[in-house]
């Protein structure tokens, strides 16, 4: 068997991944879908992180551009990743991974409070650690919550699992001529405004030496191979 290149790492899953075929919501099948691709690299002895976005349910940007209080809208949002981790967690759980939710907004009857040693901990144990709630404070995205608990957790990499297969000069959905980048630096993707991830996010990886790979979820047996070193999708590194 192939040995991995990471010890640990931060999977950023965003919620549509788990909508399925209706667009919203939590489809079951797609939750096993994850699971059993998490599943994967589990088995591998992988320090896994993981944090799901809430895009599937609800999105306190646009809730606000709608009359919604900012604040508002993003603890709604905050409060919706929490169900999906419930979801993802108990789908690993049915696969036979030993698994935990901290959510940095306290709900002790579902899941434990983010406490950075706590966390560390588990991961030391050999659980796959699902961190839910976001950073816990509004005005910040779960993919700036993503870089930040990568960071603490001393993840060596971002695993950024979208719908595409890697960062491109423009959006390909829409321009069949746009190319996809093998390798790409963060100041590229800020001067470029690639859309990786937010500006607050790659400028704290930035700072921190935190390369993010990004790649397709939705190719089976990708996340794997990105774990064994295939050269698939978009580094994004200096």
């Amino acid at each position: 068997m192939s040995i991995p290149i990471y010890r640990r790492v931060l999977l950023k899953l965003s919620g549509e991944v788990l909508a399925g075929e209706q667009g919203f919501g939590i489809d079951p099948a797609r939750a096993d879908y994850l699971a059993e691709e998490i599943k994967s690299i589990y088995d591998l002895g992988i320090g896994i992180g993981i944090i799901i976005g809430a895009g599937n349910i609800f999105r306190g940007l646009q809730a606000a551009s709608k009359g919604m209080d900012r604040v508002t809208g993003d603890y709604l949002g905050m409060m919706a990743t929490i169900m999906n981790a419930l979801s993802v967690q108990d789908a690993l759980e049915k696969k036979g991974c030993d698994t935990r939710t901290l959510s940095a907004i306290r709900i002790d009857q579902i899941a434990e409070p983010y406490i950075r040693r706590r966390a560390i901990r588990h991961l030391e144990k050999g659980r796959a650690v699902i961190v839910a709630g976001g950073t816990g404070n509004p005005y910040f995205t779960t993919d700036t919550a993503a870089a930040l608990r990568a960071t603490e957790l001393g993840a060596e990499i971002v695993l950024k699992g979208t719908k595409v297969d890697g960062v491109y000069d423009k959006d390909p959905m829409k321009y069949p001529d746009a190319t996809r980048y093998d390798s790409v630096t963060y100041d590229t993707v800020l001067k470029d405004d690639l859309r990786v991830m937010d500006l607050t996010a790659i400028t704290l990886c930035k700072e921190n030496q935190l390369p993010i790979k990004v790649f397709s979820i939705n190719n089976q047996g990708d996340l794997k191979k990105v774990i064994l070193g295939s050269k698939i999708g978009t580094l994004v590194m200096e």
